[in-house]
């Protein structure tokens, strides 16, 4: 392994949407800026190569909902449709909030809903993505459009690359886990992070460990199902069923790939992960349900059920808080293409599934702006 020296700066990122994720996100910052700590609760990296969470700074905001555009950052992550928890109220202003393009990031079905659980598309003009974030001084780009923004999603892809900026997909539209959108990436000489970020402790990765568990202990896992519900404005979205396909099978990815990473065929039906309904009272709460079944010594049956209630945006926050400081790392040891420990130590569907323990040593190993074997591919 190798050690590079570390320029340091302030990181600045921009960000597409402006719902209740970024606004976890956003009060983070505040909550977190005089930490100081070699080991911050809440935090699972209070240092990534020499980056710490107050290190983060927004520089510009897109959105499309009227109740956001126009508005500065610390007004808009407050405003109707979101509901996140509000942790930290004394934000700062920051950058006034600016008019996104809408393609498919909006579906009628949400612009039909009642105001306070569905989107109101503003009218004003869209600007020049990639005019506006040179102009931003962004190093990285956040992906947080709605589930099945698939046009958007490619839209504010390809804004990255011709602006020379990194980016970092939060959403189910596979951009990093595909190789022709990772070598546009590569030729562009730029790092990603992707699809579809996994929470700090959420059902995926609850789902990864108990199985990894099982078959280190030798079980046979004959059925795994989770079951979601919740009600934010992501759950409300994901009640059109044409943008839930690709939600689906990225959350049904983590299980799949520890199967497969051990040569274990799975049958259809005998694994489902997927959000099952919006339930407007419980807001920003996302409760999951587990059912695995087992088979263990002499075929006798083990029987998992558990249930797991978690406040939806803030256990996202957590790690999309570190994935930005892996891409800024990334980016000035001169890695490009998709970041393959971070993408899965971070997201569901990365552009190579690994076991937990391997993904996290591959954080461990960039925090310290060491070069694995791996990551010394990816140098320009």
């Amino acid at each position: 392994m190798s050690q590079a020296s570390n320029p340091k700066s302030e990181i600045k990122i921009a960000v597409i949407g402006a719902g209740n994720c970024f606004s976890a996100l956003y009060q983070g910052f505040t909550y977190y800026k005089d930490s100081t700590e070699s080991d911050i609760p809440g935090v699972m990296f209070a240092d990534i190569g020499g980056y710490r969470p107050s290190d983060i700074k927004v520089v510009a905001v897109y959105d499309v909902d009227a109740r956001k555009v126009g508005k500065p950052t610390g007004e808009a992550i407050f405003a109707e449709p979101n509901c996140a928890r509000v942790f930290a109220p004394n934000v700062p202003d920051g950058p006034i909030v600016q008019m996104g393009h809408v393609l498919d990031g909006m579906s009628d079905y949400m612009q039909q809903q009642p105001a306070h659980v569905g989107f109101r598309v503003s009218d004003a003009k869209p600007v020049d993505m990639v005019k506006s974030l040179k102009e931003s001084g962004a190093d990285l780009l956040v992906n947080y459009l709605p589930v099945g923004s698939q046009q958007a999603t490619e839209f504010y892809a390809q804004a990255a690359i011709d602006a020379n900026i990194a980016f970092l997909n939060c959403i189910p539209v596979f951009i990093a886990s595909d190789p022709k959108w990772e070598q546009k990436f590569i030729d562009a000489k730029l790092p990603i992070i992707g699809d579809d970020m996994r929470s700090q402790l959420g059902a995926s990765v609850l789902s990864q460990v108990l199985q990894e568990l099982a078959f280190d202990r030798g079980m046979v896992v004959d059925f795994h199902q989770q079951l979601n519900i919740g009600g934010n404005t992501d759950f409300n979205n994901m009640m059109v069923q044409s943008r839930l396909e690709s939600k689906k099978k990225s959350k049904e990815n983590v299980i799949r790939a520890q199967n497969d990473l051990r040569g274990i065929e799975v049958p259809k039906d005998s694994l489902f992960a997927g959000p099952s309904t919006f339930l407007p009272y419980l807001k920003d709460n996302k409760v999951a349900y587990f059912n695995i079944r087992l088979r263990g010594f002499g075929d006798a049956p083990v029987t998992i059920d558990a249930k797991l209630s978690v406040q939806d945006s803030e256990n996202s926050a957590g790690v999309v808080i570190d994935a930005i400081r892996y891409l800024k790392v990334a980016k000035e040891l001169g890695v490009v293409g998709a970041l393959r420990g971070p993408s899965a130590w971070t997201q569901k569907t990365p552009p190579e599934q690994m076991m937990y323990a391997d993904a996290k040593l591959e954080c461990e190993a960039l925090a310290k702006r060491q070069l694995t074997a791996s990551v010394k591919r990816q140098l320009v």
